[in-house]
């Protein structure tokens, strides 16, 4: 007698590499919150690339997800934060986080990053860069993305201090993590202002061997 087959299918797995990453820590109910907030993004730049982002409204993105307003305003404070949240700092954290503790932290961001970015690249290429051109143009977006809550620095500085088992950074470990917040956005302004054209992990090592070096050469 052959084995009993299954009735069911089991369930699908991530899309590919980079959800996997996204999806790995995360509980069940974190998975379904996360799928959320990225259903409710795709909408919202279908509709931007449509019509512009200035005449695209928080009411018309919650329709097109099929949420509510006030879901909406759960997973994004502001329509500029949709545009500059991401789910990538948890994976960016255990990447630094990986890396060999005595290794040097700017060699660290340079290996995580750049290898985080060759990911997004090859699945999620359109949407880093949709949202990158957003952020190179609309002055609301590069206004807010300077505000505590969405600037790069902070990420760093916490892997710092996590990294040397202190709660308070030196100003050492700000300065550092400042200079990599500065030249990781520059990079990425860079690549969406060059209309995707040029190679962004490329520009991120650039950016990392010109901090190692100390600007020596300009």
């Amino acid at each position: 007698m052959s084995a009993e087959q299954p009735t069911t299918a089991p369930p699908a797995g991530p899309a590919h590499p980079v959800q996997a990453l996204l999806e790995a820590p995360l509980s069940l109910r974190e998975r379904k919150k996360l799928k959320t907030r990225q259903a409710i993004r795709r909408e919202a730049y279908r509709l931007i690339a449509a019509q512009g982002y200035e005449s695209t409204t928080v009411e018309q993105i919650a329709a097109a997800a099929e949420v509510s307003q006030s879901t909406f305003f759960r997973y994004f404070a502001t329509k500029e934060d949709l545009v500059l949240s991401d789910e990538y700092d948890p994976a960016m954290v255990t990447a630094l986080l990986a890396r060999p503790s005595d290794e040097p932290f700017l060699q660290s961001c340079r290996e995580a990053i750049v290898g985080l970015v060759r990911e997004l690249l090859q699945h999620e290429r359109d949407e880093l860069l949709t949202r990158m051109r957003l952020v190179h143009s609309v002055p609301a977006l590069r206004a807010r993305m300077h505000e505590t809550a969405n600037d790069p620095q902070r990420l760093y500085l916490d892997v710092l201090a996590r990294r040397h088992g202190v709660e308070e950074p030196t100003f050492a470990m700000r300065i550092t993590a400042a200079a990599i917040g500065a030249a990781t956005t520059e990079t990425v302004l860079r690549w969406a202002e060059s209309d995707g054209e040029q190679d962004i992990a490329e520009l991120v090592d650039r950016a990392f061997a010109l901090l190692g070096r100390g600007f020596t050469d300009l």
